[in-house]
């Protein structure tokens, strides 16, 4: 059985399981700790989501009237979603830097699929848009759980906190456009697609807050996550896949950039965090190819070459956000 009108959710992570797991190895405990913390914690979601996924979720109204409808809870370091209310749609910013960016990310990618796509939230219909913060302790993932956004603070040695990069916001939320269109099987290639349309929108996401051309882009999904001490300066690079980090605890990005060096793993779904390098560059070297003009990354390349332009969020035109 599948849930939300025959699309079937799935837990969808920004750091993939094979950083975490080089991660728990590490010798220093205050490092491998929280790694394996999470990766138990990321198990057991996991589970819970293929659980509702056969159980059924609770119903959630959707009102399209082109207007975001946002909710922020505080898990409080805890584990019980989605937590305490915080902030409301409509509602002043309080004195929680991490309230105040995950409603402002929500906000942002609202904005760009109405704007762009002329899709109201990430349905189609106005379905509200959910985020939990402060996640548990040193908790080093946000997610998507096929219902809500659920953020982590990050350890402090490897990670920050995961609000901080729009566009980490933008690909989670994203994953939840991905289930209502292309519902796109989360394994293998169509699993890599899957993260890669979530990448390319994280991507647009942060170039339409920053105002940015394809050409000004740093193309990094990511950055300002990684800690100091991390050599590195992003997860995962658009622009030039593998090169993101190469650090003595995290090891080396792993991923592809063609087809030539598609890596082949049963782990990660089947690599789906790592082949994702693949369509990424394929997307990068597309829009900065079709022009450098303002919002050409958005207009052009997001919709005549994004995966989503042809798994129903829009036909393949487009009106700018400005």
């Amino acid at each position: 059985m599948t849930t939300h009108g025959g699309f079937e959710p799935v837990f969808c992570t920004i750091v993939p399981p094979h950083v975490l797991d080089k991660l728990s190895q590490a010798e220093d405990p205050a490092l491998a700790g929280p790694a394996r913390r999470t990766l138990q914690r990321d198990a057991y979601e996991r589970t819970q989501r293929r659980l509702t996924t056969v159980i059924g979720a609770a119903a959630v109204a959707s009102v399209a009237d082109g207007k975001p409808q946002r909710t922020i809870y505080d898990a409080r370091h805890g584990t019980d979603l989605p937590g305490r209310k915080v902030r409301g749609e409509g509602e002043d910013p309080g004195k929680d830097a991490t309230v105040n960016r995950a409603y402002a990310g929500l906000g942002a990618t609202f904005e760009l699929l109405l704007k762009a796509y002329e899709r109201d939230s990430i349905d189609g219909s106005g379905l509200p848009l959910d985020a939990t913060v402060h996640y548990d302790r040193d908790y080093n993932n946000a997610f998507w759980n096929g219902e809500q956004m659920v953020f982590g603070d990050g350890d402090g040695e490897i990670f920050l906190d995961f609000t901080i990069p729009i566009d980490v916001i933008g690909h989670e939320l994203v994953h939840g456009v991905t289930q209502y269109t292309a519902n796109l099987t989360y394994f293998g290639q169509p699993g890599a697609l899957n993260e890669s349309v979530s990448d390319v929108f994280g991507s647009l996401i942060k170039q339409y807050t920053l105002g940015q051309t394809a050409a000004e882009a740093d193309w990094l999904i990511g950055a300002g996550l990684l800690a100091p001490r991390v050599t590195g300066v992003a997860l995962r690079s658009m622009k030039e896949p593998g090169t993101a980090y190469d650090d003595d605890v995290l090891g080396k990005d792993p991923q592809p950039a063609t087809m030539d060096d598609f890596v082949r793993t049963g782990r990660d779904n089947g690599g789906v965090h790592i082949n994702s390098g693949i369509p990424n560059h394929a997307f990068y070297l597309a829009a900065t190819a079709l022009g450098a003009t303002p919002g050409s990354a958005r207009d052009r390349s997001g919709t005549t070459c994004s995966p989503a332009a042809s798994s129903g969020s829009r036909p393949c035109s487009s009106t700018s956000p400005r």
